[in-house]
């Protein structure tokens, strides 16, 4: 094989290779993008919030009235782990969270504890749910000298849980609240920087409306077969309230809460959150007498630059596969498609030079007519110009 054949063989494999690389980016930026938008399977993370409020003194359940003390130091702890079934459309959440006093050693200040699981569309965080498969459950109290195998009561989730669909947009979403035990409206409410990160703000009420007061407050659901801290009856000197101390008084626990979520819209990543929760015990749904837990807390420095760094692997990882890639593939692509029909059309001009070397003189260059020959005026005749003659007169006569 000559050379020029060598060299259209190589023109039509970088043809081959640039028409590859157009196709990979076409896929890259259709399919492969959709697969990658997805919530990973490998989370595993402590969310951590700390405020104040008002809340229960456990000491006092045992004393001659309930006592609640106000502006006490609060921490709220959160840890999300992935169960099984997770696969490549979904993944099975497991939230663990609990609301102690700070001020309290040990299992002395803990004011609220549960454990929250749910399966959501990886793509949409949307939780998966029918009548066949509940989709989620929390796992029912233990007292702590209980050592048997935590028991699971299956809980239907609907809407979003514990973070927002990738390519978050400004709107209203469905949030689920596992203690309200369904989900309640997480209203758009504008745009906002979180340490160089530009979040949307999303604000959810759950009881009360959007002035922070008490309109619609929910019963609380219990988790105990009998209901025992869903209602409590005590006496009247207990809980506080005037008239005969031995008379038995029975108040109904109710739940209401507002949060704020600070959301990263490529990735649906919260980032931030605040909450402010309260669990009081009541005769009249509106009128409060007995705090149980009247907090607010918000997302720790540490908490935020971690779920920030969360947010910024996962949009490098999406960036990857659906911008950095593509574009790189179409222009290696692009320039190989030129490259390779430059280099055909050479090989094919070299060919027919071996084969007819006639094609290559003057009037046949490589590239054309041969330009580098003698200039017409180098070819051009002289002009000669006839030099004037001697003067050849005979001399004069001898005399």
């Amino acid at each position: 094989m000559n050379r020029a054949g060598m060299v259209r063989i190589a023109a039509f494999g970088i043809i081959g290779l640039g028409a590859a690389l157009l196709i990979a980016a076409l896929l890259l930026t259709t399919y492969t993008s959709g697969k990658i938008k997805k919530i990973p399977l490998n989370i595993d993370e402590t969310l951590v919030s700390d405020g104040t409020g008002s809340a229960l003194d456990p000491a006092s359940l045992t004393g001659e009235k309930f006592v609640v003390d106000k502006n006490v130091p609060l921490v709220s702890q959160q840890q999300i782990t992935v169960e099984s079934p997770a696969n490549a459309d979904v993944v099975t959440l497991q939230a663990g969270t609990s609301v102690r006093r700070s001020d309290k050693q040990q299992d002395n200040g803990l004011l609220l504890a549960m454990v929250d699981t749910v399966t959501v569309n990886r793509s949409t965080a949307m939780a998966v749910s029918d009548d066949t498969h509940p989709g989620g459950s929390v796992q029912k109290p233990r007292s702590i000298e209980d050592n048997k195998p935590p028991t699971n009561i299956a809980l239907p989730h609907d809407g979003l849980a514990y973070r927002f669909p990738f390519g978050t947009e400004k709107k209203t979403y469905p949030f689920f609240d596992p203690i309200a035990q369904k989900a309640f409206d997480a209203n758009y409410d504008g745009q906002e920087d979180v340490n160089g990160l530009t979040t949307y703000r999303f604000t959810q009420n759950v009881g009360y409306d959007a002035d922070g007061k008490l309109v619609d407050p929910i019963k609380y659901a219990s988790l105990y077969d009998k209901n025992e801290d869903g209602e409590v009856t005590a006496r009247a000197e207990l809980w506080g309230l005037p008239g005969p101390p031995d008379e038995p008084v029975t108040m109904t626990r109710y739940y209401a809460a507002q949060r704020t979520f600070w959301v990263d819209p490529v990735t649906g990543v919260i980032v931030k959150s605040t909450e402010h929760a309260n669990h009081y015990y009541a005769r009249d749904a509106l009128r409060p007498e007995m705090e149980l837990a009247d907090y607010k807390v918000t997302s720790t420095e540490q908490t935020i630059e971690s779920r920030v760094a969360s947010a910024r692997d996962e949009r490098d990882r999406v960036g990857l596969w659906s911008r950095v890639l593509p574009i790189s593939f179409t222009a290696a692509g692009l320039v190989a498609l030129v490259g390779g029909a430059l280099l055909g059309t050479f090989s094919l001009r070299a060919e027919s030079a071996l084969i007819d070397p006639g094609l290559d003189t003057a009037d046949h260059g490589f590239f054309g007519k041969d330009e580098t020959g003698p200039m017409p005026a180098a070819e051009a005749a002289t002009e000669k110009l006839p030099a004037a003659r001697p003067d050849l007169e005979p001399p004069p006569p001898q005399r």
